[in-house]
């Protein structure tokens, strides 16, 4: 077996033998949440809570990238309008992301596809430093824009800063699509 290939098993084991503590904290977490605590503790237990469960999507996201590079990434298929995906996963991001366009079927695994298009937007956003983003859907292409020069490379996966990052451009190509910054645009174009 290969350095890099060692490597990337390790990452893997490394993830799912995170996952399970992981999961105690977080539904101990959730369980002090539900009780009357006095303050400071509630607040200590709601912070917990959320650390944790950002902790749940990173482990996702690294094993994830690791099932990509070891080939062992298996996604379970449907069909998606991408319009809808889209609305779905970008939801949570508020008024940081607008939402236009119309939709075409895709198939895709709808969970960790709109979990990738929701990083990308959020990495646009953030590392572009403004305040938010639009996302026009064209069938089976999407636009995020504006992308700012210098966030180009991390958004795209090729400046290794962010994992949400680097994860959504693995899972989509993965998937066939291409993803790619053009004119201060990020271009995602899934197979049609």
């Amino acid at each position: 077996m290969a350095d890099d290939e060692r490597f990337i098993r390790i990452v893997s084991i490394g993830a799912h033998d995170l996952a399970t503590p992981l999961a105690t904290v977080y539904g101990f977490a959730r369980t002090l949440a539900r009780m009357e605590l006095d303050e400071p503790a509630a607040r200590y237990v709601d912070m917990i809570e959320a650390a944790s469960a950002q902790l749940r999507e990173l482990i996702e996201e690294l094993a994830l990238v690791a099932r990509i590079e070891t080939g062992r990434y298996d996604p379970l298929l449907t069909e998606a309008d991408t319009l809808e995906l889209v609305r779905e996963a970008t939801e949570e991001l508020g008024e940081r992301v607008e939402v236009s366009g119309e939709g075409a079927p895709i198939r895709v695994d709808p969970r960790a596809t709109g979990r990738a298009l929701s990083r990308l937007a959020k990495a646009a956003s953030r590392h572009g430093g403004i305040d938010s983003v639009t996302l026009v859907v064209r069938g089976t292409e999407l636009e995020i824009a504006p992308l700012v020069a210098s966030a180009a490379g991390v958004v795209t996966g090729q400046d290794l800063r962010e994992l949400g990052a680097v994860a959504a451009v693995e899972h989509l190509r993965a998937l066939g699509a291409t993803v790619e910054a053009v004119d201060e645009r990020l271009l995602i174009r899934f197979p049609g």
